[in-house]
């Protein structure tokens, strides 16, 4: 009789002695461990059991390269060249991590042998393109370039840094045209947009130039080069105030946009004004580029009235330097160094001090005695 029962009653049994449910959580992403630094990290163990297997180790430095670590990646590559010096890719892998640490000549020798052993794809001429660009050897990175795109006439890369090139050597048409045909092939890449807008800026063409800054505002709102961009073409259209915004913002995003650190001193310098708040962009600003026009002139003189003579003196040798047939700088040097030499103790003089004493009285001749007169004979 209870037989037709026995499923119910099992049914009930499993649900009773079932535990109670928990509610489902949601990880917290961030403390989820990935990315290629992880990855890399992962690597360890199997390089430690294989140490001579050169794959692991080409694998290791191509992650500690993304994950922005050229030391550890150019260790590995090292390691993996000294088993095997015949292998194109790791030469190749080696002049990536020397470029990523600035070594730029190292970085090219390395590239060289990774042609000597057989390495010929695209990417080759496209990184000896950027460093001879970032060497300023602008010849050979055309020339470099000019392969890369035989070999792949649409890589964008290959465009802009040729772009690029054209406008260090002032061939702006020609900048104009490659940076353009970049742009074309990859049109969502900001920096492309960032290199259009401010070069159409500097030939004062703030019209053109506002539309690929807020092109490349709307693909990137944390770029301190694009709000830089955008404000000066607002300066050249005659806002200025709109554009000290945009340039605060450059700055707060980005301290080495030193340029809009030079804007923002000029405008605060205007109708022969000197306030102390210029100081720090002129300071951060010459830093980058020793050669802005006026800016140490206006350091100099904003230091001098804020009284720190020895840092305004530094200021007006520099000036001299730059101007030797200047006099009015060379004026500048002898008077703040005077100033400069007599606040300081005695002790500490560099200049041979002068004390003026006040001269030992002369003896006031005597009056000449009467002459007795002769007696008489």
């Amino acid at each position: 009789m209870f037989r037709r029962y026995l499923p119910l009653l099992a049914l009930l049994a499993a649900c009773h002695g079932a535990p109670a449910e928990r509610p489902d959580t949601l990880v917290d992403l961030a403390t989820v461990q990935s990315g290629p630094r992880v990855q890399a990290d992962e690597l360890d163990g199997a390089i430690r059991q294989q140490p001579g297997n050169t794959g692991l180790l080409a694998r290791r430095a191509t992650l500690r390269l993304a994950a922005g670590q050229p030391t550890a990646a150019l260790h590995d590559v090292e390691a993996a060249l000294a088993i095997d010096d015949q292998d194109g890719d790791l030469y190749f892998l080696q002049a990536r991590a020397l470029r990523a640490l600035g070594r730029l000549t190292q970085a090219l020798a390395a590239a060289r042998r990774a042609a000597d052993t057989g390495f010929n794809a695209p990417e080759l001429p496209l990184l000896e393109g950027e460093t001879n660009l970032a060497a300023r050897q602008y010849e050979a990175a055309l020339a470099s370039l000019d392969r890369t795109l035989r070999l792949d006439p649409d890589q964008p890369a290959a465009l802009f840094y040729k772009g690029l090139a054209y406008a260090a050597t002032a061939d702006t048409v020609q900048a104009l045209d490659y940076l353009q045909a970049a742009r074309a092939r990859d049109p969502r890449q900001p920096e492309i947009l960032h290199q259009l807008a401010f070069l159409l800026n500097a030939y004062r063409l703030p019209d053109e130039a506002a539309t690929y800054a807020a092109q490349g505002l709307r693909l990137d709102s944390t770029s301190g080069a694009l709000h830089y961009d955008y404000g000066r073409q607002l300066e050249l259209l005659g806002r200025p105030d709109s554009a000290l915004r945009y340039y605060r913002r450059a700055l707060a995003l980005d301290t080495t946009q030193y340029r809009a650190d030079y804007r923002l001193a000029l405008a605060a310098s205007t109708y022969g004004r000197r306030p102390v708040a210029i100081i720090a962009h002129l300071q951060r600003a010459l830093r980058r580029n020793p050669r802005l026009p006026q800016a140490r002139q206006l350091l100099a003189e904003a230091l001098e009235e804020q009284r720190r003579l020895p840092e305004a003196l530094h200021q007006y040798r520099l000036l001299v330097l730059e101007n030797p047939t200047n006099q009015h700088w060379t004026y500048k040097v002898w008077k703040i160094s005077a100033l400069v030499q007599a606040s300081l103790p005695d002790s500490l003089r560099t200049a041979p001090r002068i004390y003026y004493r006040r001269a030992a009285p002369v003896a006031r001749p005597q009056p000449v005695a009467p002459l007795h007169p002769l007696p008489l004979r």
